[in-house]
């Protein structure tokens, strides 16, 4: 049986941070540009979660990387909270979100 190591939990956030990035160049949804941000946080998180944990040793846990996901969190809920609000918004005032129709400020 083979150990999971630091640079497994890597490759898979590699991974979902190219996925994410792929899909907000790709995509024009911006619902869906949203979720990729999202798994690009995520993609974050799991590189600071296993840096913490492969950084501690018996004698000196070290909890940082799960402090800063805390804080990463917190900023995605607010900025996923804000967005959608945009998101709406800007459905009721022009009945798309769809990027490419989005390209005025004003109209």
């Amino acid at each position: 049986m083979h150990a999971i190591s630091l640079n497994h939990y890597l490759i898979v956030a590699a991974l979902l941070f190219a996925i994410g990035f792929a899909g907000v160049l790709v995509r024009r949804n911006l619902i869906i540009v949203l979720m990729c941000l999202e798994l690009m946080l995520n993609a974050a998180n799991i590189a600071l979660v296993a840096f913490s944990r492969y950084n501690a040793t018996p004698a000196r846990p070290m909890m940082d990387g799960n402090a800063f996901v805390f804080f990463v969190i917190t900023v995605a809920a607010a900025e996923v909270a804000v967005g959608l609000a945009i998101v709406v918004a800007l459905f009721r005032r022009r009945g798309t979100v769809m990027t490419d129709d989005l390209t005025a400020l004003k109209k």
